[in-house]
């Protein structure tokens, strides 16, 4: 589950426009060539280290800064502390299982990629077989976990998150779309859907808000950090927007998708009953984060060079707005007033 390859897609962080020649998912039976790298043996600390970034902690850590406060929206307060850490061990399993088969399905073009180029399946420190295992696994663990641990909602929509990332979002719309990054950031989404029904056992108006919030997010998230690797997608013949689209094209989509996703924070006012104190918060990172969007804008009207270094400004500064305002949502939950 990822707020984008959710989160972000990569352990390292993203084309020019060229002819795009999708590959297909079977392409990625390359990696089992004569010509994949050879595996590297190593020591227990570097194969560990080689499974853990198999699922890519990075972008797990995000995808559960939006869980806790989401449980403590929907609790009204403090949730059981077994129910949140049972939650948030499952949500980890369940999003490195995802994250694993997304390296396993994408490691012919992880190859041609300057920035995934050291995954352990292109370096050979992980066999695609124990990738594979190791990724079924995890998901088992994971629905079992979570059916067992914490309730068969939750459980029923961590098989979902697993199936539109790896399925939906990797195998069908990454080298097919540039629209990929949008439907297939539902995924990133769902950790919200899942620590509500965590904690209710069914889904709420305020819960959809919050999915809202991360869904028109990801996109202003992802987008610039692509065009900063815009070359590296070209060659591997993944149309990412910035690949086959205009810098100014990105970037108003990148504003019309920040305005919804302001929206979104906003309606969580009246929908959950949030007080002043969250409101004022969410308008200030709204527009300091709209800034932002219609920086790159100006920007790509001008024409200016260098967008890539821009793009990466407002790539990071998207996760501080996503942090800034789950924290406000966290925080305000807890006001006597």
């Amino acid at each position: 589950m990822s707020t984008s390859e959710t989160t972000t897609e990569g352990t390292a962080r993203p084309r020019t426009a060229a002819t795009l020649e999708p590959r297909g998912v079977h392409g990625a039976q390359a990696a089992e060539s004569p010509r994949t790298a050879p595996r590297r043996e190593g020591g227990l600390r570097d194969r560990v280290g080689a499974y853990v970034a198999l699922t890519k902690p990075r972008i797990i850590e995000l995808l559960l800064v939006t869980t806790i406060p989401t449980m403590f929206l929907a609790a009204d307060g403090l949730p059981s502390i077994a129910l949140v850490l049972q939650t948030l061990v499952g949500g980890a399993i369940a999003a490195g299982s995802a994250n694993a088969f997304n390296m396993y399905l994408d490691r012919d073009i992880d190859a041609q990629m300057n920035r995934t180029k050291r995954r352990p399946l292109v370096t050979g420190e992980i066999t695609p077989r124990a990738a594979l295992v190791f990724a079924t696994v995890l998901g088992l663990v994971a629905l079992v976990w979570f059916a067992v641990l914490v309730n068969l909602a939750s459980a029923w929509l961590t098989f979902a998150a697993i199936a539109i990332y790896v399925v939906g979002y990797t195998m069908i719309l990454k080298r097919r779309t540039p629209q990929n990054i949008v439907w297939g950031g539902i995924a990133g989404c769902m950790p919200v859907f899942i620590g509500w029904a965590a904690v209710t056992g069914g889904l709420d108006w305020p819960a959809l808000a919050l999915f809202g919030v991360i869904f028109f997010w990801t996109p202003p998230h992802y987008w610039p950090l692509s065009v900063k690797f815009k070359a590296d997608y070209a060659k591997a013949g993944v149309p990412m927007l910035p690949v086959v689209a205009s810098d100014r094209r990105v970037a108003v989509e990148m504003v019309v998708y920040t305005i919804a996703m302001a929206a979104c924070s906003l309606a969580l006012v009246p929908l959950a009953g949030m007080t002043w104190v969250y409101a004022v918060i969410a308008v200030g990172v709204n527009v300091w984060f709209g800034w932002k969007a219609v920086r790159m804008l100006l920007h790509a009207r001008a024409g200016r060079p260098k967008a890539g270094k821009l793009g990466m400004s407002v790539f990071h500064d998207s996760i501080t707005y996503l942090t800034i305002l789950f924290v406000a949502v966290a925080v305000d939950v807890f006001l006597p007033f």
